[in-house]
């Protein structure tokens, strides 16, 4: 856009001389065809030679033009319309300038040397004579580029050398870009450099209410034109955006979060009363959880359940009940179950206390999901008062008295225990062998026994039972070192009886036996005495080959050393290990040696694409000699940096030249003989995969997304596998391509594992970023392996919700706090539950714990070759874990070959397919006799089947595992 200083008229040209004929520059006014007066200088002396005649400006500020532009409309005769001229007649005139810092006194002598030329003006379309009979005016424009200008002012001045001319007007203007609003960010006026290929970046502020989500910029060209606009700003919480200002939202509705989003309507059961509400207050009576987003209606506690009704079946008592009428508007429904005892005193009033401990629930007390809980353990002849609430996540928030369903119960029913005392006979570490006597007289001949057991300290949570037809039994699958509680009852064919006391045994530890495992023992010291006599065997073998063996040992102690619990890093010949370039003394010798050098004719910039730590990011392409051209990115390092800057820039270059995956981002090579330092890497047409995401939100399927997964876990792969640990592992740094390859990229953060990996990477500096890094980083600054694999959670998260803010809006000491009291990021809406469970061994406390990557690349194949696997949804559990802390330590598998790996049980994989147990189900179900009946011959693997069994039956019924089809 020109900013004009002035035209002919107000610029006030001065005539200077005249050389030598008495000609000169003359004002004049003429009319025009709508009869306005035309202003103009006017010389015509083209009879006489030699004519030299000034005609100069007064003094004009500069301002802030560094470029001055002229523009010139004027008419000029043709010499051979003129009579009787001679050679004397000229048709072009001349543009002078000066620059000066104060405009000369009015007596100054006028010095044609002093000026510089611009150029000589020539007329497109000249007049004649017959033109000025019919009054037409032949104008020409001419522009003329003065500069570049660096004083405080300057004087044009023209020469006429004797043509014959008319000036009608000079317009003297330089161009800039106007102030403009852009994506709710305010960018001042801006000159343009000289240099027209050289952009100005120009930072905007945002507008009123509004807040930088990314740096806004604009560009401003040669041409006075904005170009390549950068970052936003979006509104502030409370506030949306009308045309280009941020608006108060208007009372009844709201705003929580800032971002380029409507006010919405407040939820039902909530108001604002005021302008720029951020949040909609519930109405009285109404509540909103601790962990309610603000967007959802306020509720409140639900009434009484229904219909509570208590069989006896046998000896268990059972309570069942309907949900009640009003929920209180919320799906959070759980039920406690409370129970008093009453009992007659001497004055004939019946008191009531809480009913005794003894008393057991199945599932549990208090929380529970379903409308039914079984009672064992009640004391006979007695009567019981049972209370059941319903409560949802607004209950303690409400009212003090919650309406209660309740029922009295008498135990009448049940018939006298038959069992006596009960003694352990022996015990291993996994098994306990258990015997019993009859109490006499026997009411009824007992056909067989029910033993129920669990573990002392998981008394609440599940128990196991068997039964037996004699009065001893074996109790197998249990763990070592663990006392048990036991409970026995008989059966008659008038039912069960009660259950005895409890009775309390515990296993041996690891190191204990027993006599039926003598032949095992025996077994086990045989191989002992063999192994023992080959040792010696293989020592004076070594003892014979000296120092070859040595080297040998030392080598592999060696290269032990270097492996850890979360990679395995050897030097062996023939693979690729990661060099940091931070050992190099010189830091250039890493760049020779790692990456290669462009000649910088081959590249051609096209446009900024973004802007970097060290300076722009464009985007052009790659000359390859006769071949296509390769489209690239290009990092450049800004003017005057200094050689530290210089190194920081050139060691990401150093360390992508080391790796060749195709999911790891290729380095083309680098400029670093020439300025300006570049880096050209592949060029990621979809750009990052956060704001990709964002863009294409709920575009893509499960089985998409989890190949976008599968691919920055390959690449995550090979670079551990070279020992080297990325540090900022998030979908901000996952570049992706047209054909949606996911690759990872910035190694700005990236650091070398040590040869000892316990001991990872420590750093005393850095930047860390929160939300995507592992507990141990944060605290102590050790990154791992495993503390990628953290960071690999995070990922998977923001790819299942669409690239979603990890933790929302808290603060990052929040969430410091959070992962440390074991909170988790809860699945996305619509997140598979496998998925969902392999983040959460990601954000295992325990570094030790989490997976390795390439383990989690076999696990994302198995998912994709088995798609029923991702169709249930977390959503659609009735119970799964918010936390690592509540999930079982057992590795992913999702088939029954999995299940068998894991145990180093593979052997029998046929066996169990050939028998129709192809679900992790149908196992769950199996028994001891199950297992030998399909060929599981050997004592110990039917004691490690059992054992694991047990575990996995654990899983499935609290809602941990699939159990998916093979």
């Amino acid at each position: 856009m020109p900013c004009i200083f002035g035209t002919l008229s107000p610029l006030r040209f001065i005539v200077l001389f005249r050389d030598p004929s008495p000609a000169e520059w003359d004002a004049t006014t003429e009319m025009d065809e709508q009869n306005r007066p035309i202003h103009m200088f006017q010389v015509c002396n083209v009879m006489e030679p030699n004519q030299n005649n000034w005609l100069r400006s007064n003094w004009i500020q500069r301002q802030a033009a560094q470029k001055v532009f002229v523009e010139l409309r004027f008419t000029l005769r043709d010499c051979n319309s003129i009579p009787w001229v001679s050679g004397t007649c000229k048709e072009t005139f001349n543009l002078f300038y000066l620059e000066t810092e104060q405009p000369h006194p009015a007596n100054t002598r006028f010095l044609p040397a002093d000026y510089a030329k611009v150029d000589t003006i020539a007329a497109d379309e000249s007049f004649t004579q017959t033109d000025l009979g019919d009054r037409i005016l032949r104008l020409n424009t001419e522009v003329r580029e003065v500069g570049p200008v660096t004083r405080r002012g300057f004087y044009l001045a023209f020469q006429d050398v004797g043509a014959c001319i008319a000036l009608v007007s000079v317009k003297v203007f330089y161009k800039r870009c106007p102030s403009t609003l852009r994506n709710l960010a305010a960018f001042p006026d801006t000159v343009p450099r000289v240099d027209s290929s050289s952009l100005v970046e120009v930072r905007g502020a945002c507008v009123e209410n509004a807040e930088e989500r990314d740096t806004p910029k604009l560009y401003c060209g040669a041409d006075g034109d904005w170009l390549v606009p950068l970052g936003h700003c979006v509104c502030s919480p409370g506030h949306e955006e009308t045309g280009a200002v941020c608006q108060a939202c208007k009372p009844g509705f709201y705003k929580a979060f800032a971002g380029n989003t409507k006010c919405s309507k407040c939820p039902p059961h909530s108001s604002s009363h005021d302008q720029a509400g951020t949040i909609c207050h519930c109405d009285k009576g109404f509540y909103r959880a601790a962990k309610d987003p603000s967007s959802i209606a306020c509720t409140h506690s639900p009434s009484a359940p229904r219909n509570l009704i208590c069989l006896i079946n046998e000896t268990a008592l059972f309570l069942t009940w309907s949900p009640p009428s009003d929920s209180g508007g919320r799906k959070d429904l759980t039920y406690n179950v409370l129970c008093h005892r009453c009992a007659g005193t001497s004055n004939g009033e019946e008191v009531c206390e809480p009913c005794e401990t003894d008393l057991r629930f199945i599932p549990r007390p208090l929380g529970i999901n379903q409308t039914s809980v079984a009672i064992l353990d009640y004391a006979k002849n007695a009567n019981y008062t049972f209370f059941v609430e319903a409560v949802n996540g607004v209950s303690d928030l409400g009212q003090v008295l919650r309406p209660l369903a309740n029922i009295t119960v008498a135990t009448d029913q049940a018939g006298p225990s038959l069992v006596g005392v009960v003694r352990k006979d022996w015990a291993s570490d996994n098994s306990i062998a258990l015997s019993w006597l009859e109490v006499e007289p026997q009411p009824n001949a007992i056909l067989d026994y029910d033993i129920k057991y669990y573990e002392k300290e998981q008394e609440q949570l599940s128990y196991s039972s068997t039964r037996t037809k004699n009065p001893n039994v074996i109790v197998t699958g249990l763990k070592p070192a663990t006392v048990y509680v036991f409970h026995l009852r008989s059966r008659t064919a008038a039912g069960f009886t009660t259950y005895s006391n409890k009775f309390e045994f515990s296993t041996g530890d690891e190191n204990s036996g027993m006599a039926a495992d003598q032949g095992q023992v025996l077994v086990v010291v045989t191989a002992a005495v063999g192994g023992f006599s080959l040792l010696i065997i293989v020592t004076l073998f070594f003892l014979i080959t000296g120092r070859c063996q040595g080297y040998i040992k030392a080598k592999i102690k060696s290269e032990d050393k270097r492996r850890g619990p979360f990679q395995n890093v050897v030097s062996i010949p023939g693979i690729k290990t990661y060099v940091d370039p931070d050992t190099y003394e010189d830091s250039t010798q890493a760049v020779h040696e790692f990456t290669k050098e462009i000649d910088p004719s081959r590249i051609c910039i096209e446009r900024v694409i973004g802007a970097g730590e060290f300076g722009e990011v464009c985007g052009g392409r790659l000359r390859t000699g006769g071949q296509r051209d390769t489209p690239v990115a290009i990092k450049t390092l800004k003017g005057g940096y200094v050689e530290r800057q210089r190194k920081d820039f050139l060691r990401e270059a150093s360390i992508m030249g080391q790796f060749d995956n195709p999911n790891v981002i290729r380095l083309e090579g680098v400029v670093t003989k020439s300025r300006p330092v570049m880096i050209v890497v592949e060029y990621m047409e979809n750009g990052s995969l956060d704001s990709f995401l964002r863009k294409h939100d709920g575009q893509f399927t499960v089985l998409q997304l989890v190949g976008m997964l599968r691919a920055i876990a390959s690449g995550m792969t090979y670079l551990s596998d070279m020992g080297y640990v990325h540090r900022d592992l998030a979908a901000r740094n996952i570049l992706v391509n047209e054909a949606l390859v996911c690759k990872v990229s910035d190694f700005g953060l990236s650091r070398v594992l040590e040869d000892d990996p316990d001991a990872a990477y420590t750093t005393t500096g850095g930047k860390i970023p929160i939300r995507w890094t592992a507990p141990e980083a944060i605290a102590y600054r050790k990154f791992s392996s495993a503390s990628d694999a953290w960071s690999y959670g995070i990922v998977m998260w923001e790819v299942m919700s669409y690239g979603e803010r990890p933790y929302w809006e808290m603060s990052n000491q929040d969430v410091i706090l959070s992962i440390e009291e074991g909170y988790r990021l809860p699945a996305p809406m619509g997140c598979p539950v496998a998925l969902h469970q392999l983040m959460l061994h990601c954000w295992q406390k325990e570094r030790g714990q989490r997976p390795y990557f390439n383990d989690v690349v076999s696990f994302l194949d198995k998912l994709t070759r088995n798609p029923g696997s991702l169709l249930t949804l977390v959503e659609h559990m009735h119970s799964f874990p918010e936390s690592p802390v509540d999930m079982p330590d057992y590795p992913l598998f999702i088939s029954i070959g999995d299940w068998l790996d894991s145990i180093k049980m593979s052997q029998y994989k046929n066996n169990f397919l050939a028998a129709g147990f192809t679900t992790l189900d149908s196992v769950s179900a199996m028994t001891l006799e199950d297992i030998r009946r399909i060929g599981v011959s050997l004592i110990g693997h039917q004691r490690r089947i059992v054992s694991s069994i047990q575990t996995l039956r654990l899983q499935l019924l609290s809602g941990q595992h699939n159990g998916f089809h093979v």
